[in-house]
């Protein structure tokens, strides 16, 4: 078993932590919320053995990457510049990049405005969405008693307290709730759609937490989860969020470019992300004309690496060796 590493790169005016193992063409995996490069542990070692150098960073804002403190510095093109300093930080001249949930937009962000640093793309979950998520908190559902999760998250310190509360407990829910074992959500008021928090409860209220694990989640991945963000809380993820408006602003540029390089998109059939970015996966082959492939693994969650590091691997691995 290819061995992982660890060390740190100056980058974009931070430092980063990144894990990586194995020698080849380059492939950087950006993971999301509220997640680090750990989530990304068996890819990093499957690549290796298929011959790729496989680099997992914290993203700014996680794990042991720097954290800055202005809300500002977490837009969508301060997330791209890290990735597009990095490949030269890392010694390489491109790479292929791989993101997963909010790491998915800043991949298919760099593909679009980057090609000639990032030669290929997959993305996770998140599919190619025009202007960043391609929403802005304007348009978010929200009703007298209920709103969408991602407006929730705007008020600084209101989801950090809830989530800090108890860590372990948060991930716990977390991880299983968006997973393709947790039970699907019934009743069809718009107070309970996907992603809805109850205006008198936080995100967390609707979410139990499992008394038992599923196969693919141990002890262990919540021990690690669950120290790193006890001693990092949960600001800098959530700082993400806070950008959306700016972020769809700073995109306007680039509105309708095509992501021109090779693309391949993967998700899991019971990911609450396919149902809410419906339109924007039947749109993908408008904007992105060399996609590859649109891999739907059955009873596969929103955690797709992790639900399912087989069938990702097998898909990832095949993808790049199909490249020029």
């Amino acid at each position: 078993m290819t061995d992982i590493t660890h060390r740190f790169v100056e980058a974009n005016g931070i430092r980063h932590h990144v894990a990586e193992a194995g020698e080849g063409p380059l492939v950087l995996l950006c993971h999301g919320f509220p997640e680090s490069w750990y989530s990304w542990r068996w890819q990093l070692q499957a690549l290796a053995a298929a011959g790729y150098r496989a680099v997992a960073p914290d993203m700014r804002g996680y794990g042991q990457t720097d954290r800055p403190e202005a809300i500002e510095r977490y837009t969508l093109l301060d997330l791209v510049g890290d990735m597009v300093a990095l490949v030269p930080a890392l010694g390489a001249r491109d790479a292929v990049i791989v993101g997963h949930d909010w790491g998915a937009p800043v991949a298919w962000s760099a593909a679009l405005l980057r090609p000639d640093v990032f030669r290929a793309v997959a993305g996770l979950s998140v599919p190619f969405l025009r202007r960043g998520l391609g929403i802005t908190t304007a348009m978010m559902p929200r009703t007298e008693t209920a709103q969408f999760y991602m407006l929730y998250f705007q008020e600084p310190g209101r989801a950090e307290a809830e989530f800090e509360r108890d860590p372990r407990a948060t991930h716990r829910a977390l991880l299983f709730g968006g997973s393709g074992d947790a039970p699907r959500p019934v009743g069809g008021s718009p107070d309970t759609a996907v992603g809805m928090v109850p205006r008198d409860g936080g995100f967390l209220s609707r979410r139990p937490v499992p008394e038992r694990l599923p196969t693919w989640l141990t002890e262990a991945d919540i021990d690690f989860y669950a120290a790193e963000f006890t001693r990092t809380g949960f600001r800098g993820g959530l700082n993400w969020y806070r950008n959306i408006d700016r972020d769809f602003a700073l995109m306007a540029p680039f509105d309708g470019l095509e992501v021109a390089v090779p693309a391949l998109y993967i998700a899991g059939d019971r990911d609450s992300v396919v149902t809410v970015a419906a339109g924007g996966i039947h749109l993908m082959p408008t904007f992105v004309p060399d996609l590859r492939g649109t891999i739907m693994i059955p009873g596969c969650g929103h955690w797709t690496q992790q639900e399912r590091p087989d069938e990702v691997n097998a898909a990832l691995i095949g993808f790049l060796k199909g490249l020029p």
